[in-house]
This record gives C-alpha cells, structure tokens and sequence, in this order.
C-alpha cells in the first residue's frame, strides 16, 4: 500500500474515493464523533442485528448512497476547521454502541463494550494493583513462561512492562506458536484480523482474515518492537515441572536442542502451550502402510508437488476446509473422506483485501479505527450466543430453540445458493446437528464451490482400513491416491502435554486429571500453586469472540495473582477445593445448555466421556468482568 496522505492534506476526490469504500455503519458512528450531531443514527436507517450481514450492517444499497452523500460535505468541514473531534456524552456514546448491534441491551452490557471500545485511549486489560508493589519486590520475583505464541508474546509484555523478572521456553525455532507450525496452502485466521490483534499493537491489515504469513509477521515483530526475543529460549522443550514445597518456588526440567538437559528454577510459572499444537492421527487399521506421501496438515511436507497427483483429504475440519480448494486447483484429483459435515458461516469479504479507501480511513479519519474494530468485534462475538442456547421446551430435530433453528435456516439456505439443492452433494454438506454444535467455519462459499468441482469428491462411507495404494472403506469400495494427507485436528483435550506438570504433594496433574482436564476459571489449580495456564481447560470460544480478547482478559487476572503474593509478601497462592469444584460444576452446567454440549454431537470440544473440557458456555462480558481480579475468597495463599 502506498504512503497514505494525513487529513488535513487530503483532497475532495481523495475523500470521496475513501468514502466509497467505507463501513456505513462504521461511517455513521465516526460521523457522530466528528460533528457531535447524533441525528444520523436516530433516523430510519438501521444496522441489522443479523451478524452474518455484510460489511455495510444489511443497511441498504439506496440508504448507504444517501450516508456516503452526506459525508463528504461533513468530512470535508472537519477537515477545513482544524480537525478537532467535538467531545461526547456518556449517553451519547452508549446510544451509538446500540446503534451498530442493532438492539437494545441492558446497561452492564453497554459498560463492558464501552470498555472494549477504549475511546478514551485508557487501556483495557492493564493489572491497577500492580502499580502498588514496591519495584524492588518485583524484581526480586521470577516468572517462567512455556511457549512464545500468541499468549505467550502476551504474557512476556506484561510481565516486562509490570517489571516482573522473567523467562520464555519456546520448543521451535521462532515466536508465533499456531502460526509458526501451521504452513498448509491457505492457512488464514477465521477472526476478523482488527479483533484478532492485541489491543496495544493494532496493525493496518492487508486483509479482513489474514493469512498465515502475515499472521507470522505480526507476533514475530510485537516480539521484536517490545523487545522480549532476548528472553526466549529457542528450541527448547519444557518436559517436567516440579512445585518444591520447601523452596516454595518451581523447578522446571528443559531439554535444549542437543539434547542437553537443565533445570531452571522460578517463583510462579504460566503455561502459554495452547490447545492446538499436537497433531492427532485418528485410530485406523492400516495406517503406515500407504506407500506414497503422508503427512498431517500441521506439519505439511512442502516438498511434494501434488499437481497431476490423486490426492485423499481424511477430515473436515477447519485444516482440510482452508487447504483442499487449493490443492484441488492442480491436483488430478482430491477424494475426501468425511466423518460429519462442518456448518459453515457465510463472510462475504473473507478472502478480500481491505480496499485502498477503507485503510486510508483507518490510518486518517479520527474514531473511524475504533469504531470499525468494535463492529468486527461485535458481529463475531456475543450476537451468535443466543442462537447457540438451548430452550428446553424445544424439541425439534437439528435444533435446539427457535434461534438455533433459526440459524440452521440460513446457513442452509446458504449451501443451498451454492450448491444447489437438486446436486447429490447437498445432502453430504447440511450437518444433522445444531448449529454451533462443532466448530462452525468460515467463508465465502469457496468450500462449497471446491466440493462442486469435477475433480472433487466427498465420501461419506466409513473408512474401514488404510492400503498401501489407498483406502477401503466399510462398504468395500477400494480409492487410489499417490498422496495421503490427515486433516484430522490436534490433541486438543490432553492440555499440557506431553509436559509433566507435579504438585506440592507429588502428584503429576495428568494422572490427577485421569482424563478429565479442570481448571479454576481455567488458569489455576488446586496443589499447583503459583501455576497459572492461558488457554488451559473450558477456555476455548465457539461462536463469540477472539481467543487473544480471551488471553488479554486471563493474562490480567494472572498478574493479579501475582500481584496478591507481592502485595502482602506471600510466597504461593492456589485455588481451594471448593472454589475448585464449585466453578466446574457451573461450567459443567452451563455447557449442557449449549448447542456443542448436545449428547448426539460428537466433537474435539469433548472428552472421551463426552464431557466438553474445552468451552466457555457464557459470555465475554461474564468472562471480561469475572477476570478483572482474582476473588480472594476462593484462594489459599501462604
């Protein structure tokens, strides 16, 4: 993108080509802030509350004409007069947060989206308690953190800005985690890239959903422009950690590249590992046997040029639905074998670069860069929620309450326009399960349009062995490849390993857990003390939010942890029992009220005795308020 000119610069035509191409609703809102007059947004012009609307909020193509009309009169004065947002009202501010979701909704719900928005440059997720602990006793406590992806990059700014001593153990070569391991063909985030971004470093994206590569840029350079590489250890795997109750402190056993072991000791440790990051391979007769390429999506062999080749696709996943349109562009063919269906929400601009004018307002135009954010961020976070909920009254089959069936309808009616209802591969395509029940994925009909293709097939009959030429499946059909490639998703319910993680009494937390990974408020543990996770057990998000909005909010409550040792000179601090089993009895209860919680939906959110380990059943505001600070009561400090 070429240097952009600031306001005050710009011409008519380079104001109207930016107004072109804006966000209305985003527009409106700026409009609000740059002339105070809050008419725009009281007049029959409405944002839809439907979160798969485009860009534009549903408003119409005759009423965004008429905004953009106005507009460049509105600009074009501000620009002239100097440039100096007129200031707003609380009411004012809480009217146009209604305005852009399109519905009305309680006022402590307004408060946690005020927050969010941060209009006022005061930062969203900083620690106050902190800020009373004396420096030289803060130097004087250490932190080790597992993994330099996304959580962990997080965890090391904060500590360093906190003036906490600290560590990183990274097992590969460089930062990103996820992003770093995962190189298939069209890897990309399915979070709008102004959400999924850390609140302090928002960067002028080239895409709407960025791709792997940009992704990979942007953690490498936070890492690099907070100057916390020189803290990470590269190439390095963490394999045991041991609490010493004497010492009061962790030791932590790390295999370094050649093979060398140590042992580093720290005060408090915070596992950053995340949940997707060992490849699971699903438990087929056969496997190892195929005589030609095989790899898993997470760690794709580049080497292999797959044109002309007859490629097998196991899975459906998010991998498999990213990375088989691409290879089904130049390969013979691409078979795919499906277990279930993956719903799929529609994003028009999923694939599309953020055009010329929208960056020019985002870089310009004062509030246009907020606003636009808090529109993303609305239309993927809670506006989902409801539709995932179960009504117990409701008792129709695919569905679980009138807003899932609801749901259900449009992203049927969506397959439907592509795919087209009289074509066999409908029936393949349209999941029997709830919406929300699985991961639901995101596009812009490419998948279905890859499925389409000549060269493609999904195969619904169950594979009964893997060959050395191919796969048979349960009915006898024998499928021929020259490449095998799993798309079969990670290891996502054996949190931590394979890391061994022991106690104050002895007891390593796998074998506690025997299957079934808890957490208090997901990030601490009963006889682990001073052991903090991000992205540990029931923290994962389904249909509402970013998973870095969720690490921001956790990373805070962890330093307030810390923050408690420090203040009163303590040397542990771990949840009690009961806090411990009260919380996972809620979570437990509110998980069966949603949609992946069904008893008929098989998915990698559950265990292998169908409890979900993995979600957060409420909401980002339950989530945002409860982890402003730990709740003393519900700890043991020593």
């Amino acid at each position: 993108m070429n240097a952009l000119p600031d306001l005050a610069q710009a011409d008519d035509e380079t104001l109207q080509a930016a107004i072109a191409e804006a966000s209305i609703p985003t527009l409106m809102n700026t409009l609000v802030h740059l002339t105070g007059d809050p008419s725009m947004i009281r007049s029959d012009i409405k944002v839809s509350p439907n979160v798969f609307a485009d860009n534009h909020g549903g408003i119409s193509p005759s009423d965004q004409t008429r905004i953009r009309e106005q507009a460049l009169p509105l600009i074009k004065a501000f620009r002239d007069n100097g440039g100096e947002p007129v200031p707003l009202d609380e009411g004012i501010i809480r009217e146009m947060i209604q305005f852009m979701t399109g519905m009305e909704m309680e006022s402590g719900y307004v408060d946690f989206l005020q927050s969010e928005l941060s209009l006022d440059d005061v930062a969203a997720f900083e620690q106050p308690a902190l800020e009373t602990i004396d420096r030289d006793r803060l130097k004087d406590f250490s932190v080790l953190v597992i993994g330099a992806g996304m959580s962990g990059i997080l965890t090391a700014i904060k500590l360093k800005e906190a003036g906490i001593a600290y560590s990183v153990i990274e097992k590969n070569a460089d930062v990103g985690g996820t992003w770093f391991q995962n190189t298939y063909p069209g890897c990309r985030v399915d979070s709008p890239n102004h959400t999924y971004s850390y609140s302090f470093a928002p960067r002028d994206w080239p895409n709407y959903y960025s791709p792997q590569p940009v992704l990979l840029e942007y953690f490498q350079s936070v890492a690099k422009d907070y100057d916390i590489r020189d803290k990470i250890q590269f190439d390095t795997e963490v394999e045991r950690a041991e609490y010493d109750v004497t010492a009061k402190c962790w030791r932590v056993t790390v295999r370094e590249s050649g093979g060398n072991t140590k042992v580093l000791e720290a005060n408090a440790v915070v596992s950053a590992v995340g949940q997707l990051n060992r490849p699971r391979y699903p438990d087929i007769p056969g496997m190892g046997s195929f005589k030609g390429p095989t790899f898993h999506s997470g760690e794709w062999e580049h080497q292999h040029d797959l044109s002309g080749k007859r490629v097998i696709v196991i899975g459906t996943g998010a991998s498999a639905f990213q990375f088989t349109p691409i290879v089904a562009e130049k390969a013979d063919s691409v078979t795919i074998f499906q277990r279930t269906p993956p719903w799929v929400a529609p994003r028009a601009e999923y694939h599309d670069e953020i055009p010329e004018g929208e960056h020019w307002l985002l870089n310009q135009l004062p509030f246009y860069d907020a606003w636009f954010r808090f529109f993303q961020f609305w239309r993927t976070s809670e506006g989902v929620l409801a539709s995932a909920t179960r009504d117990e009254a409701w008792n129709e089959s695919g569905s679980i309450s009138h807003a899932n069936h609801m749901l259900r309808e449009l992203l049927t009616e969506n397959a439907r326009r592509i795919v087209g209802e009289e074509n066999e591969l409908f029936g393949k395509v349209v999941p029997d399960y709830p919406p929300a029940g699985k991961r639901m994925l995101v596009d812009n009909g490419t998948w279905y349009r890859a499925l389409t293709r000549d060269n493609v097939e999904v195969v619904t009959d169950p594979i009964a062995r893997i060959t050395q030429d191919g796969v048979v499946t349960e009915s006898g059909r024998n499928v021929e490849g020259d490449v095998l490639v799993y798309g079969t998703g990670f290891q996502a319910s054996n949190f931590m390993s394979p890391m061994q993680i022991v106690g104050r009494d002895g007891v390593e937390i796998h074998g506690r857990w025997d299957g079934e990974p808890r957490a208090y408020m997901g990030m601490t543990y009963p006889y682990y003390p001073n052991f903090f996770s991000i992205y540990g057990p029931n923290t994962n998000l389904v249909v509402n939010g970013s998973i870095i909005f969720f690490s921001e909010c956790q990373v805070r409550y962890i330093l307030g942890c810390i923050a408690q040792l420090l203040i009163g000179d303590q040397q542990s601090i771990e949840p009690t029992i009961e806090a411990f089993e009260s919380h996972n009895e809620w979570i437990d209860r509110g998980n069966l009220q949603m949609a992946w919680g069904s008893p008929n939906v098989r998915s990698w959110y559950k265990n292998a005795n169908g409890r979900v380990t993995q979600n957060w059943p409420f909401s980002l505001r339950e989530f945002w308020e409860k982890t402003h600070a730990p709740d003393l009561q519900h700890f043991m400090l020593e």
